[in-house]
Protein backbone atom coordinates (compact mmCIF):
# COMPACT_ATOMS: atom_id res chain seq x y z
CA UNK A 1 0.00 0.00 0.00
CA UNK A 2 1.08 3.35 -0.74
CA UNK A 3 1.32 5.98 1.92
CA UNK A 4 -1.64 8.25 1.96
CA UNK A 5 0.40 11.49 1.57
CA UNK A 6 1.26 10.04 -1.76
CA UNK A 7 -2.04 8.77 -2.86
CA UNK A 8 -2.92 12.31 -4.07
CA UNK A 9 0.22 12.40 -6.48
CA UNK A 10 -0.55 8.48 -8.07
CA UNK A 11 -4.20 9.91 -8.62
CA UNK A 12 -2.76 12.66 -10.28
CA UNK A 13 -0.30 11.12 -12.62
CA UNK A 14 -2.62 8.53 -13.79
CA UNK A 15 -5.56 11.00 -14.23
CA UNK A 16 -3.17 13.18 -16.85
CA UNK A 17 -2.30 10.23 -18.23
CA UNK A 18 -6.13 9.28 -18.38
CA UNK A 19 -6.68 13.03 -20.12
CA UNK A 20 -3.53 12.57 -22.27
CA UNK A 21 -4.18 9.72 -24.72
CA UNK A 22 -8.07 10.38 -25.29
CA UNK A 23 -7.68 13.67 -25.88
CA UNK A 24 -5.09 12.84 -28.64
CA UNK A 25 -7.50 10.43 -30.01
CA UNK A 26 -10.29 12.35 -30.50
CA UNK A 27 -8.41 15.49 -31.16
CA UNK A 28 -6.94 13.92 -34.01
CA UNK A 29 -10.43 12.54 -35.28
CA UNK A 30 -11.15 16.01 -36.19
CA UNK A 31 -7.83 17.11 -37.65
CA UNK A 32 -8.11 13.98 -39.95
CA UNK A 33 -9.24 16.17 -43.43
CA UNK A 34 -6.82 18.59 -42.26
CA UNK A 35 -3.92 15.62 -41.97
CA UNK A 36 -5.51 13.95 -45.20
CA UNK A 37 -4.41 16.98 -46.90
CA UNK A 38 -0.99 17.35 -45.94
CA UNK A 39 -0.24 13.75 -46.70
CA UNK A 40 -2.29 13.27 -50.01
CA UNK A 41 -3.83 10.35 -48.06
CA UNK A 42 -7.04 8.20 -49.32
CA UNK A 43 -9.27 7.09 -47.29
CA UNK A 44 -8.22 3.79 -46.47
CA UNK A 45 -4.21 5.44 -45.72
CA UNK A 46 -6.12 7.54 -43.65
CA UNK A 47 -7.75 5.16 -41.36
CA UNK A 48 -4.38 3.92 -40.14
CA UNK A 49 -3.68 7.32 -38.58
CA UNK A 50 -6.11 6.16 -35.63
CA UNK A 51 -5.57 2.60 -36.47
CA UNK A 52 -1.57 2.19 -36.31
CA UNK A 53 -1.20 3.13 -32.55
CA UNK A 54 -4.07 0.99 -32.29
CA UNK A 55 -2.31 -1.83 -33.30
CA UNK A 56 0.65 -1.03 -32.09
CA UNK A 57 -0.90 -0.49 -28.53
CA UNK A 58 -2.78 -3.87 -28.70
CA UNK A 59 0.22 -5.54 -29.22
CA UNK A 60 2.30 -4.59 -26.12
CA UNK A 61 -0.41 -4.05 -23.65
CA UNK A 62 0.26 -7.08 -21.95
CA UNK A 63 3.83 -7.98 -22.24
CA UNK A 64 4.52 -4.33 -20.95
CA UNK A 65 2.04 -5.11 -17.95
CA UNK A 66 3.52 -8.50 -17.19
CA UNK A 67 6.87 -6.61 -17.39
CA UNK A 68 5.52 -3.96 -14.80
CA UNK A 69 4.31 -6.73 -12.46
CA UNK A 70 7.75 -8.27 -12.53
CA UNK A 71 10.19 -5.21 -12.41
CA UNK A 72 7.79 -2.48 -11.32
CA UNK A 73 4.82 0.03 -12.43
CA UNK A 74 5.96 2.72 -11.35
CA UNK A 75 9.46 2.93 -14.13
CA UNK A 76 6.81 1.95 -16.72
CA UNK A 77 4.66 4.90 -16.33
CA UNK A 78 7.43 6.73 -16.00
CA UNK A 79 9.15 5.38 -19.12
CA UNK A 80 6.16 5.46 -21.19
CA UNK A 81 5.20 9.03 -20.18
CA UNK A 82 8.28 10.16 -21.63
CA UNK A 83 7.74 7.66 -24.72
CA UNK A 84 4.86 9.31 -25.63
CA UNK A 85 6.10 12.46 -25.34
CA UNK A 86 8.78 12.40 -27.38
CA UNK A 87 6.98 10.50 -30.37
CA UNK A 88 4.19 12.95 -30.05
CA UNK A 89 6.82 15.54 -30.82
CA UNK A 90 8.37 13.65 -33.90
CA UNK A 91 5.29 13.40 -35.44
CA UNK A 92 5.52 17.35 -35.98
CA UNK A 93 8.26 16.58 -37.85
CA UNK A 94 7.32 13.97 -40.50
CA UNK A 95 7.82 14.58 -43.86
CA UNK A 96 5.82 11.57 -45.26
CA UNK A 97 2.61 9.93 -44.03
CA UNK A 98 5.06 6.51 -43.64
CA UNK A 99 7.06 8.48 -40.99
CA UNK A 100 4.06 10.33 -39.59
CA UNK A 101 2.08 6.68 -39.31
CA UNK A 102 5.26 4.85 -38.26
CA UNK A 103 5.68 7.32 -35.12
CA UNK A 104 1.84 6.85 -34.15
CA UNK A 105 3.24 3.50 -33.61
CA UNK A 106 6.23 4.37 -31.36
CA UNK A 107 2.91 6.42 -29.73
CA UNK A 108 1.11 3.22 -29.40
CA UNK A 109 3.99 1.65 -27.42
CA UNK A 110 4.43 4.28 -25.29
CA UNK A 111 0.56 4.19 -24.59
CA UNK A 112 0.82 0.50 -24.07
CA UNK A 113 3.15 1.21 -20.89
CA UNK A 114 0.98 4.19 -19.56
CA UNK A 115 -2.53 2.18 -20.18
CA UNK A 116 -0.90 -1.16 -18.73
CA UNK A 117 0.45 0.29 -15.47
CA UNK A 118 -1.97 3.28 -14.51
CA UNK A 119 -5.09 1.19 -13.34
CA UNK A 120 -2.69 -1.50 -11.80
CA UNK A 121 -1.21 1.71 -9.83
CA UNK A 122 -4.15 3.05 -8.66
CA UNK A 123 -6.25 -0.63 -7.46
CA UNK A 124 -2.56 -1.17 -5.21
CA UNK A 125 -2.99 2.13 -3.86
CA UNK A 126 -6.12 2.50 -2.67
CA UNK A 127 -8.58 0.16 -0.30
CA UNK A 128 -11.59 -1.58 -2.04
CA UNK A 129 -14.32 -0.07 -0.79
CA UNK A 130 -12.90 2.71 -2.93
CA UNK A 131 -12.27 1.32 -6.23
CA UNK A 132 -15.59 2.62 -7.75
CA UNK A 133 -14.95 6.09 -6.33
CA UNK A 134 -11.37 6.53 -7.69
CA UNK A 135 -11.97 4.05 -10.94
CA UNK A 136 -14.52 6.58 -11.41
CA UNK A 137 -12.78 9.83 -11.15
CA UNK A 138 -9.76 8.20 -13.30
CA UNK A 139 -12.37 7.20 -16.24
CA UNK A 140 -13.92 10.67 -15.74
CA UNK A 141 -10.65 12.10 -16.49
CA UNK A 142 -10.74 10.08 -19.92
CA UNK A 143 -13.97 11.22 -21.15
CA UNK A 144 -12.90 14.43 -20.00
CA UNK A 145 -9.95 14.24 -22.70
CA UNK A 146 -12.85 13.22 -25.08
CA UNK A 147 -14.96 16.03 -24.14
CA UNK A 148 -12.23 18.62 -24.65
CA UNK A 149 -10.50 16.53 -27.94
CA UNK A 150 -12.69 18.01 -30.34
CA UNK A 151 -13.33 21.49 -29.26
CA UNK A 152 -9.66 22.08 -28.62
CA UNK A 153 -8.59 20.13 -31.47
CA UNK A 154 -10.69 21.74 -33.81
CA UNK A 155 -9.71 24.98 -32.55
CA UNK A 156 -5.88 24.16 -33.04
CA UNK A 157 -7.01 22.62 -36.17
CA UNK A 158 -8.40 25.46 -37.44
CA UNK A 159 -6.78 28.26 -36.43
CA UNK A 160 -2.89 26.94 -35.71
CA UNK A 161 -2.96 23.82 -38.01
CA UNK A 162 -2.68 20.52 -36.77
CA UNK A 163 0.23 19.76 -36.01
CA UNK A 164 -0.30 21.99 -32.69
CA UNK A 165 -1.96 18.89 -30.75
CA UNK A 166 0.81 17.14 -30.99
CA UNK A 167 2.69 19.39 -28.96
CA UNK A 168 -0.01 20.16 -26.58
CA UNK A 169 -0.08 16.04 -26.39
CA UNK A 170 3.76 16.40 -25.84
CA UNK A 171 3.31 18.56 -23.11
CA UNK A 172 0.70 16.72 -20.88
CA UNK A 173 3.28 13.67 -21.63
CA UNK A 174 5.94 15.43 -19.67
CA UNK A 175 3.70 16.52 -16.71
CA UNK A 176 2.52 13.13 -16.10
CA UNK A 177 6.43 11.90 -15.75
CA UNK A 178 7.20 14.78 -13.86
CA UNK A 179 4.42 13.59 -11.53
CA UNK A 180 5.13 9.79 -11.57
CA UNK A 181 9.13 10.44 -10.83
CA UNK A 182 7.76 12.37 -7.58
CA UNK A 183 5.88 8.92 -6.31
CA UNK A 184 6.55 6.43 -3.75
CA UNK A 185 9.14 3.93 -3.61
CA UNK A 186 6.63 0.96 -5.33
CA UNK A 187 7.03 -2.27 -2.62
CA UNK A 188 8.31 -5.48 -4.33
CA UNK A 189 4.89 -7.05 -6.54
CA UNK A 190 4.34 -10.27 -5.84
CA UNK A 191 5.44 -11.23 -8.95
CA UNK A 192 8.95 -9.82 -8.64
CA UNK A 193 12.01 -12.54 -9.81
CA UNK A 194 9.64 -14.08 -11.89
CA UNK A 195 10.71 -15.09 -15.10
CA UNK A 196 9.34 -13.16 -18.24
CA UNK A 197 8.23 -15.46 -20.83
CA UNK A 198 9.89 -13.72 -23.88
CA UNK A 199 8.82 -17.10 -26.33
CA UNK A 200 5.09 -16.53 -25.53
CA UNK A 201 5.59 -12.54 -25.89
CA UNK A 202 6.67 -12.63 -29.27
CA UNK A 203 4.17 -15.83 -30.27
CA UNK A 204 1.50 -13.34 -28.98
CA UNK A 205 2.16 -10.12 -30.74
CA UNK A 206 2.41 -12.35 -34.01
CA UNK A 207 -1.06 -13.91 -33.78
CA UNK A 208 -2.42 -10.09 -32.43
CA UNK A 209 -0.58 -8.73 -35.24
CA UNK A 210 -1.98 -11.02 -38.04
CA UNK A 211 -5.28 -10.81 -36.55
CA UNK A 212 -5.61 -7.39 -36.71
CA UNK A 213 -4.00 -6.41 -39.75
CA UNK A 214 -5.31 -9.39 -41.50
CA UNK A 215 -8.67 -8.20 -40.60
CA UNK A 216 -8.20 -4.77 -42.05
CA UNK A 217 -7.09 -5.85 -45.18
CA UNK A 218 -10.45 -8.03 -45.64
CA UNK A 219 -11.99 -8.70 -48.86
CA UNK A 220 -8.26 -9.22 -50.18
CA UNK A 221 -7.51 -13.02 -49.97
CA UNK A 222 -4.12 -11.82 -48.19
CA UNK A 223 -6.89 -10.79 -45.52
CA UNK A 224 -7.74 -14.40 -44.92
CA UNK A 225 -4.50 -15.82 -44.72
CA UNK A 226 -3.07 -13.38 -42.61
CA UNK A 227 -6.61 -14.11 -40.14
CA UNK A 228 -5.82 -17.93 -40.56
CA UNK A 229 -2.35 -17.39 -39.51
CA UNK A 230 -3.29 -15.50 -36.06
CA UNK A 231 -5.35 -18.01 -34.85
CA UNK A 232 -3.11 -20.49 -35.40
CA UNK A 233 -0.12 -18.48 -33.59
CA UNK A 234 -2.88 -17.81 -30.83
CA UNK A 235 -3.86 -21.39 -30.60
CA UNK A 236 -0.81 -22.87 -30.43
CA UNK A 237 0.20 -19.20 -27.56
CA UNK A 238 -2.67 -20.52 -25.61
CA UNK A 239 -1.38 -24.17 -25.73
CA UNK A 240 2.27 -22.89 -24.42
CA UNK A 241 0.62 -20.72 -21.93
CA UNK A 242 -1.03 -23.74 -20.00
CA UNK A 243 2.20 -25.50 -20.04
CA UNK A 244 4.06 -22.46 -18.10
CA UNK A 245 5.21 -22.03 -14.86
CA UNK A 246 5.62 -18.09 -15.36
CA UNK A 247 3.39 -17.40 -18.38
CA UNK A 248 2.90 -14.25 -20.06
CA UNK A 249 -0.97 -14.68 -19.38
CA UNK A 250 -2.04 -16.66 -16.54
CA UNK A 251 -4.85 -18.79 -18.74
CA UNK A 252 -6.82 -20.15 -15.12
CA UNK A 253 -8.32 -16.23 -14.97
CA UNK A 254 -10.11 -16.65 -18.25
CA UNK A 255 -10.84 -20.08 -17.46
CA UNK A 256 -11.95 -20.32 -14.13
CA UNK A 257 -12.74 -16.84 -12.85
CA UNK A 258 -16.22 -16.02 -15.07
CA UNK A 259 -16.17 -12.64 -13.59
CA UNK A 260 -13.08 -11.65 -15.32
CA UNK A 261 -13.59 -13.68 -18.42
CA UNK A 262 -16.79 -12.16 -19.25
CA UNK A 263 -16.13 -8.59 -18.19
CA UNK A 264 -13.59 -8.35 -20.22
CA UNK A 265 -15.71 -9.88 -23.58
CA UNK A 266 -17.80 -7.33 -22.73
CA UNK A 267 -15.57 -4.76 -22.93
CA UNK A 268 -14.40 -6.01 -25.88
CA UNK A 269 -18.00 -6.08 -27.95
CA UNK A 270 -18.60 -2.75 -26.12
CA UNK A 271 -15.74 -0.55 -27.38
CA UNK A 272 -15.91 -2.53 -30.88
CA UNK A 273 -19.27 -1.35 -30.90
CA UNK A 274 -18.39 2.58 -30.06
CA UNK A 275 -14.67 3.26 -31.08
CA UNK A 276 -16.11 4.55 -34.95
CA UNK A 277 -18.48 6.92 -33.93
CA UNK A 278 -16.48 9.53 -33.67
CA UNK A 279 -14.16 9.27 -36.86
CA UNK A 280 -17.53 8.45 -39.22
CA UNK A 281 -19.20 11.26 -37.87
CA UNK A 282 -16.35 13.69 -37.67
CA UNK A 283 -15.74 12.76 -41.72
CA UNK A 284 -19.89 13.09 -41.84
CA UNK A 285 -20.57 16.51 -40.70
CA UNK A 286 -17.29 18.24 -42.52
CA UNK A 287 -17.83 16.33 -45.90
CA UNK A 288 -21.77 16.14 -45.93
CA UNK A 289 -22.51 19.07 -43.45
CA UNK A 290 -19.47 20.63 -44.21
CA UNK A 291 -18.94 22.21 -40.57
CA UNK A 292 -15.65 23.55 -39.86
CA UNK A 293 -13.33 21.49 -37.73
CA UNK A 294 -14.57 23.55 -34.52
CA UNK A 295 -17.85 23.36 -35.33
CA UNK A 296 -17.43 19.55 -35.50
CA UNK A 297 -15.62 19.68 -32.06
CA UNK A 298 -18.52 21.41 -30.52
CA UNK A 299 -21.22 18.98 -31.95
CA UNK A 300 -19.11 15.29 -30.67
CA UNK A 301 -18.39 17.22 -27.98
CA UNK A 302 -21.88 15.96 -26.28
CA UNK A 303 -20.96 12.48 -26.23
CA UNK A 304 -17.64 12.46 -23.81
CA UNK A 305 -19.30 15.48 -21.98
CA UNK A 306 -21.97 13.69 -20.66
CA UNK A 307 -19.37 10.33 -20.21
CA UNK A 308 -17.25 12.53 -18.06
CA UNK A 309 -20.53 13.23 -15.76
CA UNK A 310 -21.93 10.48 -15.24
CA UNK A 311 -18.79 7.96 -14.77
CA UNK A 312 -18.07 9.07 -11.49
CA UNK A 313 -21.65 8.59 -10.32
CA UNK A 314 -21.79 4.74 -12.14
CA UNK A 315 -18.42 4.19 -10.38
CA UNK A 316 -19.77 4.73 -7.17
CA UNK A 317 -22.89 2.92 -8.07
CA UNK A 318 -20.94 0.01 -8.60
CA UNK A 319 -19.24 -0.06 -4.89
CA UNK A 320 -22.73 -0.59 -3.58
CA UNK A 321 -24.39 -2.35 -6.42
CA UNK A 322 -23.65 -5.35 -8.69
CA UNK A 323 -21.49 -3.91 -11.39
CA UNK A 324 -23.18 -6.57 -14.06
CA UNK A 325 -26.53 -4.60 -13.42
CA UNK A 326 -25.17 -0.98 -14.40
CA UNK A 327 -23.07 -1.99 -17.27
CA UNK A 328 -25.71 -3.89 -19.23
CA UNK A 329 -28.00 -0.99 -18.89
CA UNK A 330 -25.14 0.85 -20.23
CA UNK A 331 -24.72 -0.98 -23.34
CA UNK A 332 -28.31 -1.37 -23.88
CA UNK A 333 -28.60 2.74 -24.28
CA UNK A 334 -25.97 2.41 -26.51
CA UNK A 335 -27.55 -0.02 -28.77
CA UNK A 336 -30.27 2.94 -28.87
CA UNK A 337 -27.96 5.38 -29.52
CA UNK A 338 -26.60 3.29 -32.79
CA UNK A 339 -29.83 2.11 -34.22
CA UNK A 340 -30.56 5.72 -34.24
CA UNK A 341 -27.31 6.95 -36.34
CA UNK A 342 -28.70 4.10 -38.70
CA UNK A 343 -31.20 6.71 -40.26
CA UNK A 344 -28.66 9.58 -40.61
CA UNK A 345 -28.99 11.40 -44.41
CA UNK A 346 -27.65 14.58 -45.91
CA UNK A 347 -30.68 16.88 -44.42
CA UNK A 348 -30.62 14.78 -41.32
CA UNK A 349 -30.79 18.15 -38.48
CA UNK A 350 -27.78 18.40 -36.44
CA UNK A 351 -30.00 18.39 -33.21
CA UNK A 352 -31.01 14.19 -34.39
CA UNK A 353 -27.34 13.53 -34.17
CA UNK A 354 -26.58 14.99 -30.84
CA UNK A 355 -29.61 13.14 -29.51
CA UNK A 356 -27.74 10.31 -30.40
CA UNK A 357 -24.29 11.04 -29.11
CA UNK A 358 -26.07 12.40 -25.86
CA UNK A 359 -27.67 8.97 -25.59
CA UNK A 360 -24.00 7.39 -26.54
CA UNK A 361 -22.51 9.17 -24.02
CA UNK A 362 -24.67 8.15 -20.83
CA UNK A 363 -24.80 4.52 -21.89
CA UNK A 364 -20.72 4.70 -22.30
CA UNK A 365 -20.32 6.23 -18.92
CA UNK A 366 -22.85 3.25 -17.28
CA UNK A 367 -20.76 0.59 -18.47
CA UNK A 368 -17.06 1.75 -18.58
CA UNK A 369 -16.17 2.59 -14.40
CA UNK A 370 -18.77 -0.55 -13.16
CA UNK A 371 -17.06 -2.70 -15.90
CA UNK A 372 -13.83 -1.74 -14.78
CA UNK A 373 -14.63 -2.15 -11.30
CA UNK A 374 -15.66 -5.83 -11.58
CA UNK A 375 -12.24 -7.12 -13.23
CA UNK A 376 -10.00 -5.59 -11.03
CA UNK A 377 -11.94 -6.60 -8.22
CA UNK A 378 -12.11 -10.75 -9.09
CA UNK A 379 -8.20 -10.81 -9.69
CA UNK A 380 -5.76 -11.18 -6.63
CA UNK A 381 -3.08 -8.28 -6.16
CA UNK A 382 -0.14 -9.91 -8.08
CA UNK A 383 -2.98 -9.77 -11.03
CA UNK A 384 -3.09 -6.47 -11.01
CA UNK A 385 -0.95 -5.60 -13.52
CA UNK A 386 -1.65 -8.06 -16.21
CA UNK A 387 -5.49 -7.64 -15.08
CA UNK A 388 -4.73 -4.28 -16.10
CA UNK A 389 -2.94 -4.96 -19.13
CA UNK A 390 -5.83 -7.23 -20.02
CA UNK A 391 -8.46 -4.75 -19.62
CA UNK A 392 -6.50 -2.50 -21.70
CA UNK A 393 -6.06 -4.70 -24.67
CA UNK A 394 -9.72 -5.46 -25.11
CA UNK A 395 -10.34 -1.60 -24.96
CA UNK A 396 -7.51 -1.43 -27.82
CA UNK A 397 -8.34 -4.46 -29.53
CA UNK A 398 -12.17 -3.42 -29.32
CA UNK A 399 -11.33 -0.43 -31.18
CA UNK A 400 -9.02 -1.62 -34.01
CA UNK A 401 -11.98 -4.11 -34.23
CA UNK A 402 -14.27 -1.28 -34.65
CA UNK A 403 -11.91 0.70 -37.38
CA UNK A 404 -11.25 -2.82 -39.17
CA UNK A 405 -15.37 -2.72 -39.79
CA UNK A 406 -15.09 0.97 -40.81
CA UNK A 407 -12.58 0.08 -43.11
CA UNK A 408 -13.93 -3.27 -44.73
CA UNK A 409 -16.50 -1.27 -45.20
CA UNK A 410 -14.61 1.69 -46.95
CA UNK A 411 -12.93 -0.41 -49.29
CA UNK A 412 -16.39 -2.50 -50.30
CA UNK A 413 -18.25 0.97 -50.84
CA UNK A 414 -15.92 3.48 -51.73
CA UNK A 415 -12.54 1.71 -52.59
CA UNK A 416 -9.40 4.49 -53.18
CA UNK A 417 -11.45 7.40 -54.13
CA UNK A 418 -10.77 10.01 -51.54
CA UNK A 419 -13.65 11.34 -49.12
CA UNK A 420 -14.85 14.75 -51.02
CA UNK A 421 -18.13 16.56 -50.45
CA UNK A 422 -19.12 15.05 -54.20
CA UNK A 423 -19.15 11.52 -53.15
CA UNK A 424 -20.43 12.05 -49.76
CA UNK A 425 -23.35 9.89 -51.23
CA UNK A 426 -21.41 7.13 -50.96
CA UNK A 427 -19.64 8.20 -47.39
CA UNK A 428 -23.21 8.52 -46.10
CA UNK A 429 -24.14 4.41 -47.23
CA UNK A 430 -20.98 3.35 -45.83
CA UNK A 431 -21.94 4.85 -42.50
CA UNK A 432 -25.56 3.26 -42.31
CA UNK A 433 -24.19 0.07 -43.11
CA UNK A 434 -21.19 0.23 -40.42
CA UNK A 435 -23.72 1.68 -37.39
CA UNK A 436 -26.08 -1.29 -38.19
CA UNK A 437 -23.16 -3.73 -37.62
CA UNK A 438 -22.10 -2.14 -34.43
CA UNK A 439 -25.73 -2.09 -33.11
CA UNK A 440 -26.08 -5.65 -33.96
CA UNK A 441 -22.53 -6.40 -32.52
CA UNK A 442 -23.03 -4.31 -29.05
CA UNK A 443 -26.56 -5.99 -29.07
CA UNK A 444 -24.79 -9.12 -28.08
CA UNK A 445 -22.44 -7.97 -26.02
CA UNK A 446 -25.37 -7.12 -23.22
CA UNK A 447 -25.35 -10.86 -22.71
CA UNK A 448 -22.14 -11.50 -21.93
CA UNK A 449 -22.66 -8.59 -19.58
CA UNK A 450 -25.28 -10.36 -17.75
CA UNK A 451 -23.87 -14.09 -17.60
CA UNK A 452 -20.93 -12.92 -15.95
CA UNK A 453 -21.58 -13.58 -11.83
CA UNK A 454 -21.16 -11.38 -8.40
CA UNK A 455 -18.42 -9.22 -7.99
CA UNK A 456 -20.14 -8.11 -4.80
CA UNK A 457 -20.49 -10.92 -1.77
Amino acid sequence: MISKKKLPIVLLATTISSFTTPFMGSSVNVALPMIARDFSMNALSLSWVASSFLLAASIMLVPMGRLADIYGRKIFFLSGSLIFALSSLFCIWSGTEGIFIAMRVVQGIGGAMIFSTGTAMLISAYPSNERGKILGINIAAVYIGLTCGPFIGGLLTQHMGWKTIFIVNAALGVAAASFAACMAKEKPSASRGERFDLAGSLLYATALFALMYGFSQLPSPQGGVLIATGLICFIFFVRQQLKKNSPLIPMHLFLNNRVFALSNLAALVNYCATFAVTFLLSLYLQHVKLLTPSQTGCVLVIEPLLQAVFSPLAGRLSDRYEPRMISSAGMSLTVIGLCGLIFIASDTPLYYIVSCLATLGVGFALFSSPNVNAVMSSVERKFYGIASATQATMRMVGQMLSMGIAMLVFAWIIGNRMITHENSLLLIISAKIIFGILAVTCLGGIFASLARGRVHQ
